[in-house]
């Protein structure tokens, strides 16, 4: 009877229940279960296109028997974020080669015969039947090869141009006193900030999906970025947590310096520019202008007027446009960077 009274009085006891909220109690009880990710927090898959799948078919086997460890293809195809393990990479470039050996052999040799029979010039036809099957292949191998770092070079560019803009949302969001974890989750969220909006992304893969806590997510993400000036940003965020410090100074501190390189990099933009435009005045305005009236004096009061007039036309057909295009390449590099 005692013990039944004894197990009546447990049962109504509130003691512990109280200083516990509801959500709580229900996660002391809470079983395995599934998680429903939020729209486009599920894994991407990765395909090969069908080149690629053919070329790991024909070359997979040659590949792993002479291939070794290139660690910087590995760093450049992370950086570059390339979706492809560096064998399945070298397969796809040995196959790119052999392919484009083939149609230079071809072509090689079809254009030796015209040569030979029609222009009656056997050397040349010779000649660009051998150059042809082993030029082209070779430059195939170091354009591809180092296709991965020129990507991961303009992946660079593009951090480096908005990382002064991302700071700004950084430090805002750290002036709310966001978590560190959110602040890369909301920046995840942001297309205006290009690629840097796709570093926030997989660090926020790595602890959503991966569970790998935060500070170790963003050593990852140092590691695999493109560019250094983020990669200094992220190790000073861990090497700040780690040392006890706070991180909205940080932050507060980096946007502001991130600012005055961009304002600094505006001016020599401008300056640039504007040694440029007096260029442009002076090399394709004016002295094509004076050439032209030259040759066309000397065309006139000339004997050979003929050498004359030819170099007139270049002058006109050929110079002026090539340095107009020159000019509108160079302005458009500089204002892309």
């Amino acid at each position: 009877m005692a013990h039944e009274t004894q197990d009546t009085f447990k049962k109504l006891e509130t003691k512990d229940r109280h200083l516990k909220t509801k959500k709580s109690r229900e996660e002391a009880v809470a079983e395995p279960h599934l998680i429903r990710l939020p729209k486009g927090a599920v894994p991407e898959y990765i395909k090969l296109s069908p080149f690629e799948e053919m070329s790991w078919r024909v070359m997979g086997n040659y590949v792993k028997s002479k291939y070794t460890e290139d660690q910087e293809l590995e760093e450049n195809l992370m950086k570059a974020h390339m979706k492809i393990r560096p064998e399945e990479y070298m397969a796809f470039v040995y196959m790119a080669a052999a392919v484009l050996f083939g149609v230079a052999l071809v072509a090689g040799i079809a254009i030796a015969l015209v040569f030979t029979f029609l222009m009656d010039m056997m050397f040349i036809g010779i000649l660009l039947a051998i150059a042809m099957p082993i030029g082209l292949p070779i430059m195939a191998l170091v354009v591809l090869k180092g296709s991965p770092g020129g990507k991961a070079k303009a992946r660079a560019r593009n951090i480096d141009k908005r990382i002064s803009s991302a700071m700004s949302f950084i430090s805002a969001m750290a002036s709310a006193n966001v978590p560190v974890d959110m602040v890369f989750k909301e920046l995840s969220r942001q297309p205006v900030y290009g690629e840097i909006q796709k570093e926030a992304e997989w660090i926020t893969r790595d602890t959503e999906l991966l569970g790998i806590d935060i500070l170790t997510a963003i050593k990852r993400g140092a590691m695999r970025s493109p560019s250094q000036k983020f990669q200094d940003f992220l190790q000073g965020v861990v090497t700040t947590s780690t040392s006890g410090g706070q991180l909205k100074p940080y932050f507060l501190l980096k946007a502001t310096e991130y600012e005055k390189e961009n304002k600094l990099i505006l001016k020599s933009t401008m300056e640039t520019l504007s040694m440029l435009g007096e260029s442009y005045v002076t090399v394709v305005v004016a002295f094509p202008l004076f050439l032209v009236v030259i040759l066309a004096i000397m065309a006139i009061i000339g004997g050979n007027s003929a050498n004359t007039l030819m170099i007139l036309y270049a002058v006109v057909g050929l110079m002026i446009p090539l340095a107009q295009f020159g000019f509108i390449f160079v302005v458009w590099n500089i204002g892309q960077e």
